[in-house]
Parts: structure tokens; C-alpha cells; sequence
């Protein structure tokens, strides 16, 4: 193209200022109505600001200028593509050379541990060193792979609120077909992430990427094609109907939109529910079942192959619960759409407050962040539970002798000497100590559900409240429709509906409007929306703010186009509701399944194991201990029988003996790991992503379930212990 000469660019800018003088300002230089533009905009470009500076795209920038690693071109694509979803600002080179970095310094590390523990200690340190080396060459895929996952994550989320943006836009679309303005709309009430991407759509038409807002659309539907097909059915139904010319067949099409994703959702819901139940099976026997009850025979292969407790803590608290969550967040991810909370409000600085620990009332209240209320639950209760260990570094030679029929000690260690000859001091053994040690997992159990529990609660009964209007609000919004349909003013009828619903959400959230309408002389818009005394504040609903917004809207084109709106978003909502409940039912045998795993199966399980280990450590410790001291002069006749000192050291170390003090550690925080993943993915599998739901269930499940497995554990350790005293006695007597 020949460049603009200067005189001829003097002619445009003197007549593009004369049309500018006549008509006002440039209607691309203003800024759109309510800033919706501007504050889209603004919201987009901080959350991408955010997500640019996460350690995580640091690292991988980092990695890409230290050493450039290509991946293969069929997996630089699925890179791509799934960097283009999350927004990351980085390069699948980048992605691929963080994972082969961080292979290789685990590796050559482990070696490293190998080398200088052969050196030092005459001994290689086989166990740890092969803990890093295989771990670097196990983490390459997972690491490599790492933007699918927040991929795979970001479709799970923005999968749950598909249902209700169809909705927004539909019910936008029925008073005003625009597909630019319901874009906007859907954009403000449907949440993160899926607002995000729709944000982005206006963002590409604003800066010329696409010239309309149908092409920016079509090339976002394009990525959800493979993923969730009846969406980008109903997508195009709405764009369709902007180019019908009949309104009656344009309203057809709207209605068929939604029709298309709720259907689409319940049939996957349904294949979904058909085919999960094999893999949570799996799950729960390899993941959990298997573990647990392999956790019984673990002080037995302490004494035969030398064990350590901090090595089975590698495993069970650290391998296995990475294991059991890629393998669980795999079948959540598969997840198709569904219905859920948005989770707007959840989020707002208004109920900030909220998440944290009040102290006082009023203007003397105080507020204490619910990472400190936990932090100090956590450090008293570990301080008890290690007081074995403080007691015997402080004074070793201090013990307490329980009274018979429990007999024992209260710390119990031990001095022996090993195979080789040394001589090594081991414990604690103590019946007092293992109960002690039961305080440190629960510290933490207990912390971290003080944790969620404070920044949930509160927000969990304002949800609950607003779900039953929810509930309620369809039947509400028939019976305005229908009034207004008879010609009454919209200000009237507000009144009415709050008598004939008194006593219910609906009721009172009516009743708010129509005193905000009769004794502050508001308009409809200020006595839903003000920000001091707005209904809308005590029910923080995107559904029902949407639904009002509606109804102020079509009032303005009269009560008959306001009407036939409302009743027809009553209808919506009542089908969505169907859905919803019918989707509950397909998965409600799945959910019951895990939540039983959770509260009763996992902590009985954990708490018998226990036990038992702890009784074989006493009835092995107890025999070794009795059988020196009582020891016969004609030794070799015992030992030729096998029942000598000599004889069963031989076959069990007292050195390797595993404390049931540390193996009641590793058994209940692989406990608390278990119950979490559980619950995050109870939560996913029913609610998809749903955080404040998430964080109220971890509150309850992780003090219930802690709380069953404390007193199981209790119980059994006591039994056993007494158990194993009478074995070990009756042994030595014969």
C-alpha cells in the first residue's frame, strides 16, 4: 500500500475535525455504557497481570533461557494450545525445559546423596538416593504436562457455569436481541473463569483482532468443539437468531439454545455416572484400602529389612497421596458440564470479613486471620504430642511406671545393641507416648478444619439462604409476571408477592424492595441494587440479580414485554432446577459411596491398623526384653529351639523395631490426606468447582473423621497393648 502524503493527510485530519466539531465526540474514543468495556477490560488485564507473575511461569522462563529443551511438534501443539486457554505467559519450549531441568538436578542429587553417604558413612544411602533419582525420572511426564493440567482445571470450572450463561444470554436476548450487550451481561454475572474468556471476546473485537463479534465468538467455540459440543450448538442457535426476522421464531430459537445445553448436559451427566463408579472403586482399593491394611505387616518388614519410619513417611505422605490426587483429579477432570455456583460472592471484598475470626460486636470488633487461629492450634498440639521427645532430649533417664493391669511405661526407650555390635538408644515404645503422639495429627486435623471452618461458615449460611431463594424465586418471578400482565404498575406489585410469600427468602427478599420502594421513595433499580440497603445485599444471587436486572430492564418497553420475560425465565429456571435434581440423582450413589469411605471406612480402618502394629512392636520389643533377662543356663537347648535371646534377635533386630509413636504419625496423616483428596473430589464429582462448597466440607469432614479415628485409635491401642502383655508373658511362662 503507497503511504499518505502530507498534504493529503492535512485534508483528513482538517474534515475528520469538522465531522468530530458536529457530531461530538468519536463514538470508538467513548467509553461504553456503565464502563462495562472499561471494567472488563481493566478486570481481564489484572487477572492476566496475575497470572504472568506466578512462580510457576518464573520458573519455566527461567528454565527456557538457562537450557531449551523442544518438545515433539505433536506435543508443542497440545502446549500450545492449553497455554492459550489458562492465559500463561510462557512457551511450550519453556514448559518442557522447567521439567527436564528439574529431572535432572533430582537425579544428580540423588546421586550425590549416594555418593557422599558411601563416602561418609561407609554405608550409601540407597533408600534416599533412590527416592530423588526416581522421582526426577517419574516427575518429567507429570511437569512436562503441567499447562494441560491447569487446562484440564480451567475447562472443569468454566464447564459448571455453561448451564447458567446460556441462561444469562438467553434471557437477555428474549427483550433485546443483541449478542454483543448478552455477551456483556453473561460476562457479569456467570464468574471467573468463564467470564474471563467471554471478556476476552470483547477484548479481541476492541483491539481489531476480529473485525465482529461473531468471528471472536466462533474462534472461541472452536477450542470447545472436542470438549462440550451441545454449548457450541446452543452458541450457534443464539447467533442465529439475530438474523431471524420473525420474532416468534427468533424467541423459538432462543428457547431451543437452552434446551440443546440442558439436555446435552443431562445425557453426559448420565454417561459420566455410568462409567465412574469402576474407577472410584479402583481408587478406593489401590489407593486407599490396599495401603492401609499394607500398613499391618510394615513393623514386621521393620524388623526383617530395617525399615524406618521417616522412610515409610516418604512413601505414605508423600508418594502415594500424589499417586492417589493426579489419579483422582483425572476422573474429576472428565467431568462434562453441569450446574453449579457461580461463587461470585464469595469472592467480593464485601464479605471479606466474613472469612476471617471475629472477636466482639459492632465497632469494637476485631478480625484475626484464620491462617493464625490455625497456625497456633497446630504449634500447642504438636508441643503435647512431642512431649515424649522433649522430655527424653531434656532428661533421658526420667520415665513413669503405669500401675498394673495396664502395666508398661509411660516413654519406654530403649537400649540395645544391634547386629554389628553397636550400641543404640530406640524409642519411644510407651503406651503413654502413643497416645500422645495421637495429638500431633489431630492438631493438625483440628487446625486445618478450624481453618476452613472460619472462612466458610458464614458464607456457607448466606449460600444456603440464598440457594432456598433460588429455589423459591421461579414461583416468585411467575406469579410478578402475572400480575404485571394485568396491568399493574411494577411498583404495586412487590408488596403483594411479599404477603402471599410471607415467611420464606422470597418473602423477605420482596418485602425488603417494597419498603425501600414505600418509605425511602426508591426506584425499582435502587431498592434491588443500592449499595446500603439494596435487597440485593442480602442475597447475593447472580441468578436473582440477573433476574431483577431483567425486570427493570423490559419494564422500561411496559409491563406486557416485562411479563411475558418473567414468566418466561420462571419456566427456565424451572427446568434448570429439574435438571439439576435429576443430575443429584445419578450421582447420589457415587457421592454416598465416598462419603462413607471418609467418615467411617478410612478412619476405622486406620485406627485397627494401628493398633495392631503397635501390638506387634510390644509383643516382639516385650519377648525380646523378657527372654534376656530370664534367660536359662542351658541356653543351647532354647536357642536350639529358637526361643533364646540369641535366637530371636537373630531373626527380629531390636534396633530396627519401628516406635509406634512415629508409625501412629504416618498412619494418620496419610489419614488426613486421604480424607482431603476425598473431599475435594466428592465435592468436584457433585458440585464441580465449587471452592467455598470445597472448604466447608473439608472443615466438617476433616474434624469428623479425625475426631472417629482419635477414639477408634484410643481404643485399640489400649486393647492391644493389654493383649499383647498377656502373649508376651504367657510366652516367656512357658
Amino acid at each position: 500500500m503507497r503511504p499518505i502524503d502530507t498534504s493529503t493527510k492535512k485534508i483528513l485530519e482538517k474534515y475528520g475535525a469538522k465531522i468530530d466539531s458536529k457530531s461530538g465526540t468519536n463514538i470508538m474514543d467513548m467509553p461504553a455504557e456503565k464502563d462495562v468495556f472499561s471494567k472488563d477490560y481493566s478486570v481481564f488485564r489484572e487477572e492476566a497481570l496475575r497470572l504472568s507473575n506466578t512462580f510457576y511461569e518464573r520458573a519455566c522462563n527461567y528454565a527456557e533461557n538457562l537450557v531449551k529443551v523442544e518438545p515433539k511438534p505433536e506435543d508443542a501443539a497440545k502446549l500450545m494450545e492449553a497455554i492459550d486457554r489458562t492465559h500463561l505467559n510462557i512457551t511450550p519450549t519453556g514448559a518442557f525445559s522447567l521439567a527436564t531441568l528439574t529431572m535432572a538436578v533430582s537425579v544428580l542429587f540423588g546421586f550425590a546423596i549416594g555418593f557422599v553417604s558411601y563416602l561418609l558413612l561407609d554405608k550409601a544411602q540407597i533408600f534416599l538416593a533412590s527416592f530423588f533419582i526416581l522421582g526426577g525420572i517419574f516427575s518429567l511426564k507429570p511437569l512436562s504436562k503441567y499447562p494441560i493440567y491447569l487446562a484440564a482445571k480451567w475447562r472443569l470450572q468454566a464447564s459448571n457455569q455453561m448451564v447458567m450463561c446460556i441462561l444469562y444470554i438467553v434471557m437477555y436476548m428474549r427483550h433485546t436481541s443483541n449478542l454483543e450487550h448478552a455477551l456483556m451481561f453473561a460476562g457479569e454475572h456467570v464468574g471467573n473463569p468463564l467470564a474471563l474468556d467471554l471478556r476476552k471476546i470483547m477484548w479481541d473485537v476492541e483491539t481489531r483482532r476480529f473485525s465482529t463479534v461473531k468471528e471472536a465468538l466462533d474462534n472461541y467455540l472452536d477450542s470447545w468443539k472436542d470438549y462440550n459440543l451441545p454449548f457450541v450448538e446452543s452458541f450457534h442457535l443464539i447467533e442465529g437468531s439475530v438474523v431471524e426476522g420473525d420474532a416468534k421464531r427468533r424467541l423459538e430459537m432462543l428457547e431451543k439454545a437452552l434446551e440443546v445445553m440442558l439436555e446435552g448436559t443431562y445425557e453426559s451427566m448420565l454417561h459420566y455416572a455410568q462409567n465412574i463408579k469402576n474407577p472410584i472403586t479402583t481408587l478406593h482399593m489401590l489407593g486407599v484400602i490396599l495401603p492401609i491394611l499394607g500398613l499391618i505387616v510394615l513393623p514386621l518388614l521393620g524388623s526383617f529389612l530395617g525399615v524406618k519410619w521417616y522412610q515409610l513417611g516418604l512413601i505414605y505422605n508423600f508418594i502415594l497421596p500424589l499417586v492417589v490426587y493426579f489419579i483422582g483429579y483425572s476422573i474429576m477432570s472428565k467431568r462434562p458440564v453441569g450446574y453449579g455456583q457461580s461463587g461470585m460472592f464469595e469472592d467480593s471484598p464485601r464479605f471479606a470479613n466474613l472469612r476471617m475470626l471475629q472477636i466482639g460486636e459492632g465497632e469494637n470488633a476485631s478480625y484475626i486471620e484464620p491462617k493464625s487461629v490455625a497456625t497456633a492450634i497446630i504449634f500447642v498440639f504438636m508441643v503435647i504430642g512431642m512431649l515424649p521427645l522433649i522430655i527424653h532430649l531434656v532428661d533421658p533417664a526420667f520415665d513413669i511406671t503405669f500401675p498394673d493391669p495396664i502395666g508398661g511405661k509411660l516413654i519406654d526407650y530403649r537400649t540395645v545393641e544391634t547386629q554389628e555390635g553397636e550400641t543404640v538408644t530406640i524409642g519411644p515404645f510407651g503406651l503413654g507416648a502413643s497416645l500422645l503422639s495421637l495429638l500431633i495429627p489431630f492438631g493438625i486435623a483440628f487446625g486445618l478444619s478450624t481453618y476452613y471452618n472460619i472462612r466458610s461458615k458464614k458464607l456457607i449460611d448466606i449460600r444456603n439462604e440464598t440457594v432456598r431463594l433460588e429455589k423459591e424465586f421461579q414461583g416468585a418471578l411467575f406469579q410478578v409476571g402475572n400480575r404485571l400482565s394485568g396491568g399493574f404498575p411494577t411498583e404495586m406489585i412487590f408488596g403483594d408477592v411479599a404477603q402471599n410469600l410471607r415467611g420464606t427468602p422470597t418473602g423477605d427478599f420482596f418485602k425488603v424492595v417494597d419498603r425501600n420502594i414505600r418509605s425511602l421513595g426508591m426506584s425499582i433499580e435502587q431498592a434491588v441494587f443500592d449499595e446500603k440497603v439494596g435487597a440485593i445485599n442480602y442475597y447475593p444471587s447472580s441468578l436473582i440479580e440477573s433476574s431483577m436486572k431483567v425486570l427493570i430492564e423490559t419494564s422500561k418497553k411496559g409491563p406486557q414485554v416485562a411479563s411475558i420475560a418473567l414468566m418466561s425465565i420462571s419456566i427456565y429456571l424451572d427446568r434448570i432446577n429439574k435438571v439439576n435434581e435429576r443430575l443429584k440423582d445419578l450421582l447420589s450413589e457415587i457421592i454416598g459411596s465416598m462419603r462413607a469411605q471418609i467418615s467411617f471406612l478410612s478412619p476405622i480402618i486406620s485406627g485397627i491398623v494401628v493398633g495392631i502394629g503397635s501390638m506387634i512392636t510390644s509383643i516382639i520389643g516385650g519377648l525380646g526384653s523378657a527372654l534376656e533377662t530370664t534367660a536359662a543356663p542351658e541356653e543351647d537347648d532354647a536357642a536350639a529351639a529358637g526361643l533364646g535371646a540369641g535366637g530371636l534377635t537373630d531373626i527380629f533386630d531390636p534396633s530396627t523395631l519401628m516406635p509406634p509413636f512415629f508409625f501412629q504419625i504416618v498412619v494418620a496423616v496419610y489419614l488426613i490426606q486421604i480424607v482431603y483428596i476425598l473431599s475435594v473430589m466428592a465435592n468436584g464429582i457433585e458440585s464441580g468447582v465449587d471452592k467455598l462448597n470445597e472448604e466447608y466440607t473439608l472443615g466438617k469432614n476433616l474434624y469428623k473423621s479425625f475426631m472417629f479415628y482419635l477414639i477408634v485409635t484410643a481404643v485399640t491401642i489400649i486393647g492391644f497393648s493389654l493383649l499383647a502383655k498377656m502373649i508376651s508373658g504367657a510366652a516367656v511362662a512357658q
